[in-house]
């Protein structure tokens, strides 16, 4: 097992040890460790720039005493994972649930229960002020400045470097502390299981099939035909596993909303789409 016990000296004030895994054999603790929680901290780093899926590169899960930064891109402990984050009897701290449970629903089909984000927690403690970054709450709970430069890192890029396990490490590193802090106070002014249902809810929101929400998001902006066109468009992306950007940009799709049966009809088309095969799939899917 590839452990960091420099990394850890170096940069840790707190007695947390990392364990980076990437084979197969390194997972054994790893389930005896996670498996025996009721209370456990995620976050995911990922790359989503040239597919329609996500996709996963590490998972960072924390328990009270480990942090376990998981590349996914090197071994896939999927059952596992699923089975720990569905089980409704262990407490799931994220921040900002909504894109990992995405990111996890279409990587592993999980569907989680029992989630407490500490961002919405942090609104609802301020009163529905600004919605705060993981670096400010950090900071407000435990006095820590993370260092954020990373945020835009090359995750598909191997090895990591000890800057990005760092990084990684401390997305989980002090969830436990924050949560804590916030229990606190939520249980005094009787706010706690409303933050455990609104985490939920926003985990579903994340969990929700990518065509259903994108069509959600843009639907109020498109006519009929339109929604239509962004419907095969999304298909299509799915299909190839690209950006639907790939496929027609939006204002591409708009245009092309408006080419109607008549002369030249294809070759208007293919002006658009660039691609004799996506011309004669359109006109049979979309007329």
């Amino acid at each position: 097992m590839d452990f960091f016990s420099k990394l850890k000296n170096k940069l840790f004030k707190k007695n947390i040890d990392i364990f980076y895994l990437d084979k197969l054999e390194d997972l054994d603790f790893f389930y005896k460790e996670v498996g025996q929680q009721d209370m456990i901290c995620i976050d995911t780093e990922f790359d989503w720039r040239k597919t329609y899926f996500p996709k996963l590169s590490l998972v960072q899960i924390s328990t009270k005493k480990n942090i376990f930064l998981i590349d996914f891109l090197k071994i896939k402990p999927s059952n596992f994972l699923k089975q720990i984050l569905d089980n409704k009897d262990i407490l799931k701290i994220f921040h900002s649930v909504k894109s990992d449970a995405t990111i996890l629903s279409t990587s592993l089909k999980t569907k989680m229960k029992n989630i407490f984000d500490i961002q919405i927690a942090e609104k609802v403690l301020s009163e529905n002020e600004d919605i705060k970054n993981y670096g400010y709450i950090t900071h407000k709970y435990t006095g820590v400045s993370l260092e954020k430069s990373e945020t835009n890192s090359n995750w598909l890029k191997r090895p990591l470097s000890e800057v990005q396990i760092n990084y990684a490490a401390d997305d989980v590193k002090y969830m436990f502390d924050i949560f804590s802090a916030q229990k606190k106070i939520l249980t005094k002014i009787n706010a706690f299981k409303l933050v455990l249902k609104k985490s939920q809810q926003e985990a579903l929101k994340g969990e929700e099939d990518l065509l259903a929400s994108r069509l959600k998001r843009n639907s109020k902006k498109l006519n009929f035909f339109q929604k239509k066109i962004f419907i095969w468009r999304e298909n299509k992306a799915k299909e190839k596993n690209v950006p639907p950007s790939f496929i027609m940009s939006s204002k591409d799709l708009i245009n092309l909303s408006k080419i109607t049966e008549e002369q030249d009809f294809e070759k208007r088309v293919f002006k658009v789409l660039g691609d004799s095969g996506l011309v004669e799939d359109y006109i049979k899917s979309v007329y």
